[in-house]
């Protein structure tokens, strides 16, 4: 009996461990094929059929008649989007990977709580790993008030294999009428003006018109995931006039998700990079890309377009994903691409703007992890005038930043060029 007993324990041991391996190598992997061709180059981003495609054969369709507004750091930031909280008289639903404890997460919590009481709808999505840091009182506080919140990918037995899948969008709609999109999380470092390196340099995005109904189906597509709820009706999708006054833009929400087309967002990438014909200007917090992007982009620079990065420089919240980028760059940089540090803070922007024609600006980072791990969300916005002021706003950046060259490049010491090694191996998961 004792050595049938060890036996059985040994065969559930061995099982817990090969279900555990399993589970473990499934996170490791993207889930869907990846893409491996390189795109014809068809077209230019001045061609009607560069938007054809990205309306038509990737993202949802391009709408007229939005007015897309910069904010530039927290100081720009936060006001407007809690103001837009507690105007709020239907419905408020808000997306975020991050959400840590302090002051402006606590303004948040309020804000919430006091629109739930007043009757508002209130649909709070936190992914459970970026929200980890959150203090425990906030979210008591949003329940009691009757805030519906919840978790993205909170471990369960039946989704472990999902683990490595987060949302890492940002979207506030209020009343289906006004969004809000960009770079920053709930937390102390998107506070300020980015002056110093406890507070970050972030853009995010304020929208009215047409598109705020793309950003809400794409907040309402995740709280389907997790909660097996349809919302809709008028609180969520009034009927939506066009801007007609001053500067209006075409714009589309475009977002990406491993369990529904993760690879769109990376093919979006892609064609713009493959039209760009003059300029091709790039604020990316985290720039890991593989070959064929790296390819895509060489291929940009011997046909004559201008290649501009701005990455963070001595202030970073991941060393490993700093070393894994720099790993890519001498290719990059000996073909003519300029690539700038950020000095003054960490610099978590994430801008793309293509021949001063298209902006593509949101979570998504240039790297694995967004292309096929999490769930991304970007709106992109065709309009030169807007092109033309996220241009300045990026030269802006560019004066406080030092450019990197090749030779130096080269000459970086061993202790980085080992630490670019092992970083390398989890390039996939960065």
């Amino acid at each position: 009996m004792k050595k049938t007993g060890r036996t059985l324990r040994i065969v559930l041991l061995t099982f817990v461990a090969t279900a555990a391996l399993v589970l473990f190598a499934l996170n490791f992997t993207a889930g869907e094929k990846k893409v491996q061709h390189q795109i014809p180059r068809l077209y230019t981003s001045a061609s009607p059929q560069f938007e054809r495609a990205m309306g038509s054969l990737l993202g949802p369709g391009i709408l007229p008649g939005n007015e897309v507004k910069e904010l530039i750091n927290g100081d720009q930031i936060f006001p407007p989007m809690l103001a837009a909280i507690r105007s709020a008289q239907k419905s408020v639903t808000f997306e975020t990977y991050i959400y840590w404890s302090g002051d402006i997460g606590k303004q948040f919590a309020d804000a919430l709580a006091e629109r739930a009481r007043a009757g508002v709808a209130v649909h709070v999505l936190l992914d459970w790993v970026g929200s980890a840091k959150m203090e425990e009182s906030y979210l008591a506080e949003m329940k009691e008030a009757g805030v519906l919140v919840e978790k993205f990918h909170k471990p369960h037995w039946y989704n472990l294999a999902r683990m490595n899948n987060r949302t890492h969008r940002k979207l506030l709609v209020v009343d289906g009428q006004v969004g809000f999109t960009g770079g920053v999380g709930i937390a102390p470092e998107w506070t300020g003006n980015g002056q110093d390196p406890d507070h970050w340099r972030d853009s995010h995005y304020q929208v009215r018109g047409l598109a705020v109904a793309q950003m809400q189906a794409t907040f309402l597509d995740n709280w389907l995931k997790v909660t097996g709820k349809v919302v809709h009706g008028d609180a969520y999708f009034p009927a939506i006039a066009p801007i007609t006054s001053g500067g209006t833009q075409r714009a589309q929400m475009f977002s990406s998700s491993p369990s529904s087309g993760s690879e769109s967002m990376q093919l979006m990438y892609h064609m713009a990079i493959t039209a760009a014909e003059r300029s091709l200007d790039l604020s990316v917090a985290y720039f890991v890309p593989d070959d064929l992007t790296r390819q895509l982009m060489l291929d940009a620079l011997k046909r004559g377009v201008r290649v501009r990065l701005i990455t963070p420089g001595p202030h970073t919240d991941t060393e490993t994903v700093k070393a894994a980028s720099r790993a890519t760059w001498g290719p990059l940089l000996e073909a003519g691409a300029e690539i700038y540090e950020y000095q003054p803070s960490m610099y978590h922007c994430k801008v793309m703007i293509v021949d001063q024609r298209m902006v593509s600006v949101g979570s998504t980072n240039f790297d694995n992890r967004s292309f096929s791990l999490n769930d991304e969300a970007n709106l992109n916005v065709y309009d030169t005038a807007f092109a033309e002021r996220q241009t300045r706003v990026f030269e802006e950046d560019l004066t406080k930043s030092r450019r990197v060259t090749y030779e130096e490049w080269l000459e970086r010491p061993l202790k980085e060029r080992l630490a670019e090694r092992l970083a390398a191996l989890l390039e996939s998961q960065l």
